[in-house]
């Protein structure tokens, strides 16, 4: 058990959401969730519950963000004969086969990692590794193992360099137009927080309803999550670490 000192990820893109940049802020984030998600994988789990608001932030040495995966009470074993039928999320981090009966899978967390909207100032590798994690078939979403490695390229070699300078430079422009930011945004109101709630009720009715052609993006569903009284408070956490450098020492709660 221990602190998220900076709370999740949701409320921080909020609050700091000018102060992130794309050469190294995002890509950080992006390279060490992917590495938590990774070390469930292996494992064999599946989070079942997998977006910002589960993405938590504890201060290392009180200066170095180190981000940690958080919420795993609905995680499950990808062979648990005791299958879970309880379904809670977000609704826009939940995959479309969801929304038409199928089980949860390391493919439906796939689909969570690179679910925020693509703007104006999107690099277009990054771009692409996001359409390729909407795939409305699973079984084409590319493995976490790639997605960490390709992050990891970006993050620490300096692949597509350009790409993300040029990205910065349209990102600070947007902000300076008030075009980009969730302050302008206009689509979330202000006093809400992307927290997980029952969907029973939205998949019993989708899948008598949807196509296979469906994709959850498409779909305008009640997302307006109100406002509980924690957003902005410390949360004590069953987590799985993060470690920067490497894989060591990362445990699941099973």
């Amino acid at each position: 058990m221990q602190y998220a000192s900076e709370g999740d990820l949701h409320k921080i893109l909020r609050e700091k959401f000018t102060k992130i940049t794309w050469n190294k802020q995002k890509l950080a984030i992006l390279w060490q969730i992917s590495e938590g998600l990774e070390t469930i994988h292996k494992s064999e789990f599946i989070h079942r519950d997998f977006h910002s608001g589960n993405i938590l932030s504890n201060l290392s040495n009180g200066k170095k963000h180190r981000w940690q995966i958080g919420d795993l009470g609905l995680s499950q074993h990808v062979n648990s004969a005791q299958s879970n039928n309880e379904i809670y999320g977000v609704i826009p981090y939940v995959a479309p086969e969801i929304f038409k009966g199928s089980a949860f899978s390391k493919e439906s967390d796939i689909y969570c990692v690179e679910r925020p909207e693509i703007t104006e100032d999107t690099p277009e590798c990054y771009a692409e590794l996001m359409k390729r994690c909407w795939d409305s078939d699973p079984t084409k979403r590319p493995l976490i193992t790639e997605i960490r490695k390709t992050f990891s390229k970006w993050f620490h070699r300096n692949n597509d360099l350009e790409q993300f300078k040029q990205a910065e430079i349209k990102r600070k422009e947007l902000i300076k137009l008030k075009k980009l930011g969730p302050e302008f945004n206009g689509k979330t109101h202000p006093s809400a927080i992307y927290t997980s709630r029952s969907l029973r009720p939205f998949i019993s009715s989708c899948s008598s309803i949807f196509s296979k052609d469906y994709n959850s993006i498409e779909l305008e569903l009640d997302i307006d999550i109100k406002s509980s009284n924690i957003l902005g408070t410390k949360r004590n956490i069953e987590e799985l670490e993060i470690n920067s450098y490497g894989n060591s020492g990362k445990h699941i709660k099973n």
